[in-house]
Formats: structure tokens, sequence, C-alpha cells
């Protein structure tokens, strides 16, 4: 899912829109139940509510649309009262991709850390408690889990969202996963059908090419999904790759030999189809968002993603290509029947959302952002719970040099430099690691250096010698290290240059360590406190 509109369609004019209206009432409600936008703002728009009363089969939610817990169940609830059978549907990965908390980053692990934990019972709680959670807020689909196989170190879209490159480890905390969060009440979307783990390039900037035969991807990419959709998914969602040895022209979105052969036919799949969002390069590239919509019906999905910052207009001409190809004859009216049906058996089969006034007697200050409240646990007042900081360092990987130098340096005085990479769409510019908002600890002599602002905050564009600004001890902090040459570069002048440098990566790291003293697989809030607990005492 993107976190950033990529395409956009063009204005659509006032005869168009009559010829919209010319169009079958319930076949307009038919093809409305397929389309699942995003807005700009944190109260429903009018021109939403009004698609949505019109059959509009529902909204997806980022970060952008929320402020508070309260502001957040009182649009959930506007979006019922439109329409009673939406699908309101967000990102809520419970790690790195967060969107309930994308103000100061997620309490939860992320999918890494559970992977190398090996414990699917907790990976099933810590899902049901997402699904908690997220059934207060009056969500009821969640674009989760990922399971993804991160067979490719260098991807740079998956990385720590995988719960790692063993198929059957991700089968097997994927299946945890929807088990965990389906018995809150909320379904889930497992992602990225075929698989997006084997790429090498990001689908919201282009498309990747994924050379694989089905065998290959029976083997090892479809092994979660045959997990899941034995624990019970209710959705699917699809991926943005090409894999010519299936389909030469057309993207797994758009590709009726992998979204009718293989999900449907082989894996025998009868949930929902959901189209990973449309305005990604790699669905709509050169072709347009409209005609994007018009190939993923025609391929089987049923609820297409459209994107973050959807207007009227936008809907209005996605609705008109898909009216012209059903008046031409390029799709059955069957197939959008087909795909309505599933769309509004899914959203009325889910158990009514908790009641608002529950939902606010549960939250720990209904003023406050989501990172401020908590769901059932009173021993957390930030929503962080002790037992999951200490689950968390667990699944850290901490290099002999690592605990070396904190022997000599943990509880003490250091530098900081803090490397920021281009952060990928799907996560966003959500806070990470020690640097979220309000995780140091003003009392810990330490704890300082992890504010926004620590001694050095290194980008790509910066002079590298900014880097020598920090002196020693020096604490580098970084995410996916090894597939940055800025990062290398930065990191390697320092070892040469200063005494005592420790390295940590809160990415997937390569699988040398070269650039990673302490692997931390995550960096969400949660994560981050784990870190400064290890810092913060010699080990």
């Amino acid at each position: 899912m993107s976190g950033a509109s990529v395409a956009h369609t063009a204005a659509v004019d006032p005869d168009l829109r009559r010829s919209i209206a010319a169009v079958d009432p319930d076949l307009r409600r038919s093809i409305a139940a397929t389309l699942l936008p995003g807005f700009v703002g944190t109260t429903l728009p009018a021109w939403l509510e009004e698609r949505l009363r019109g059959g509009l089969g529902g909204v997806c939610l980022f970060g952008q649309n929320i402020a508070t817990a309260e502001q957040l169940r009182a649009l959930t609830d506007a979006i019922y009262a439109a329409n009673p059978d939406a699908v309101v549907a967000i990102d809520e990965e419970g790690g790195d991709v967060t969107r309930l908390y994308y103000g100061s980053g997620s309490p939860y692990p992320g999918n890494a850390i559970l992977g190398r934990l090996g414990d699917p019972g907790y990976t099933e709680r810590v899902a049901r408690r997402v699904g908690e959670e997220l059934r207060r807020a009056g969500v009821n689909l969640d674009f989760a889990p990922d399971i993804d196989i991160n067979s490719n170190p260098d991807n740079p879209v998956i990385g720590v969202r995988s719960f790692g490159s063993s198929p059957e480890v991700v089968a097997e905390h994927g299946a945890a996963w929807t088990r965990g969060l389906q018995s809150a009440g909320v379904a889930v979307a497992a992602k990225h059908f075929p698989g997006h783990g084997d790429t090498g390039t990001d689908s919201h900037l282009e498309l990747p090419v994924v050379d694989l035969s089905p065998q290959q991807l029976r083997e090892r990419e479809l092994v979660p999904f045959r997990a899941v959709i034995d624990a019970g998914a209710r959705a699917v969602m699809t991926s943005h790759i090409l894999l010519p040895q299936l389909d030469a022209v057309l993207p797994a979105t758009l590709s009726p030999a992998i979204i009718g052969g293989m999900l449907r036919g082989e894996l025998g799949f009868d949930g929902v189809v959901v189209s990973d969002a449309l305005d990604m390069r790699g669905a709509s590239g050169d072709r347009g968002i409209p005609e994007a919509a018009v190939l993923a019906l025609a391929a089987g999905c049923d609820l297409l993603c459209i994107g973050t910052e959807n207007t009227d207009d936008e809907l209005a001409a996605i609705e008109r290509a898909i009216a012209d190809a059903l008046a031409t004859g390029r799709l059955a009216a069957s197939r959008i029947a087909d795909a309505s049906a599933r769309v509004r058996a899914l959203a009325r089969s889910l158990p009514p959302t908790v009641e608002s006034a529950n939902f606010a007697r549960d939250t720990a200050d209904e003023r406050t952002k989501f990172a401020d409240s908590t769901v059932g646990d009173a021993d957390a007042a930030d929503g962080v719970r002790a037992a999951d900081v200490v689950a968390a360092e667990r699944a850290f990987d901490v290099s002999e040099h690592a605990r070396a130098w904190l022997r000599e340096n943990g509880g003490g005085r250091y530098s900081v430099v803090r490397i920021d990479t281009e952060a990928n769409i799907a996560v966003g510019t959500a806070p990470w690691g020690p640097f979220s908002e309000g995780e140091a600890d003003p009392g810990s002599p330490w704890a300082a250096a992890f504010t926004a602002n620590p001694a050095v905050v290194f980008t790509e564009s910066d002079h590298p010698d900014l880097v020598l600004a920090a002196q020693s001890p020096v604490l580098v902090i970084g995410k996916d290290n090894h597939r940055h040459a800025f990062a290398r570069a930065a990191i390697d002048r320092l070892r040469a240059e200063r005494e005592r440098v420790l390295v940590v990566d809160m990415g997937w790291p390569s699988d040398d360590r070269a650039y990673a003293d302490i692997a931390t697989f995550g960096a969400s809030r949660l994560v981050g406190r784990a870190l400064l607990e290890l810092l913060g005492r010699r080990t």
C-alpha cells in the first residue's frame, strides 16, 4: 500500500458526470461497491459521504486521516452512518508500517522480530491486540499480515515487514497472525500475492520483475499464502510485480492468469481479492488509474484500493472507465456482480464495531494521540508493554564487538550519528526507533542523545565531513545500512577516523552484518525502547 499518491487522473467534465448518472442505478451501485478510495483530512468529506450513501465499497484510512483516538472513532462512525455495509480498511502491520501510531511510532514489535522469536502463540496474541485496537477504532479490514518471504536482503520495500526468509517460518507466523487478528473481529488481507519478497525495486515507483517459474513459486512464495488461506484469511491483497513466466505483459494485480488461475484456481481462494493501491507506478504506469481499475476487475480483483488522496473527480473517471468497459464487452457484468457481492458479504459478515462509549472508556485520554492511548493494558500508560520490550531485545543480533563496546560505554555518554535514508513509501515518515517522540527518559544520563536532535543527522545530500563532528565514542544508527552507498561510506570513515564506533541497523541487515554490530530487525517505538534498554546498561 502506498503512503503517498503517485498517479492521478484528470478532472471530469460535467458532460461525463451526467453520462455516469445515466448508467443503470443498480449497476452503478455495484460498480461503486468495488472501489476503496482514500481522502485528505480527518473528517468525512461531503463528496465521500454522498458516494458512501450511493453504495461505495468503503474507505481506506492512512496516517494523515488520524489525529486522535476520539477523532478516529468519530470518523469511522460517520462512514458507517453513511453506509452500514462499508469496508473501513487500514495498513496496520503492527511494526514499522503503522497508521494508528503514524505520529509517534508503533508499540508493537513487527513481523521480523516475531519471526525471529519463533513463538507463533506470541504472534497470535500480538495480532489479537492489534485487532482489538482496530475494532475499537471502527476498522474492519486490515491490510496485514505481510507474508512476503524476504529472500532478497536488498529488497527496498519489504525487509522487516516480513516474518523472515524461510517459507515455513513465514507460513507459520502468517497463519498465527491471521487467527489472532480475525479472532478480534477484524478481517485480514494477507499480502502481497503471489509474493513481493524477491524484488530489488519498489512497486510504488516502478514495476519490479520477478523471473520465477510457477514451480519455484509453489515451493517458496505460495507456501505462506496456502497457510493463511487454510487459517481462514478473509481477503488477499495483490502485488504490482511482473512475473514473465506466468504473464509476460501484465503485473499480478492485472493478470487473469495469476489472480484467476493461480489464486482462485490453484489455491482455491474464494474470499475477497483486494488490489494494492492503483496509484502505484507498478499498476497504473503509463496506462493511468481508470484503465488499471478495469484490468484489475477483469483479472479477478473484487475491491480496488485506489490511493491516498483521491477526489470525487478521480472516482467519477474510474466509474466511467468501468461502465465503458462493460458497454464494449471488455468487462462482463457478471464479473462486477460477483465482485460487489463478495465485498458486501465480507462487510456484512463482520461483527459490529465496539460502541463508541466503550472505545472512549478504554482510551487513556480522549484528547491525546493514539500513541498515548492503551487498549486494556493498565500497565502500559503509553501503549508499550514491558514484556514486549524484553521480548524484542531477545530478537536482536548483538555481535561480540557490540558486547565489548557496551561493557565499556553502556550507560555512558557518546556521540550519536543518525543516518537518515529515504523512507519507503509504505512506511512513510512515522518516527522510528529511539528517536520516537517521548521515548527518552530525561532522568537518564545517556537518554538525552535520543531526542529528535541527536549529535549528527546525516543524509545523502550532506557533505561527507559532517559525520566527523561526532567524537569518540560514537553510536551510529540507521536502517538497511548496507543498501545505501552514502551510509556505507560514512560508517567506513567513522570506523577509520574515530575510536570505539558501534553501528546499529534497525532495518534488515546484510547476511555478513558488515554494517550491523547490532541488528534490531525493526524500528518501531517498542524496538527503540528495547534498544535504549540495551544501551543503558553494561552488558
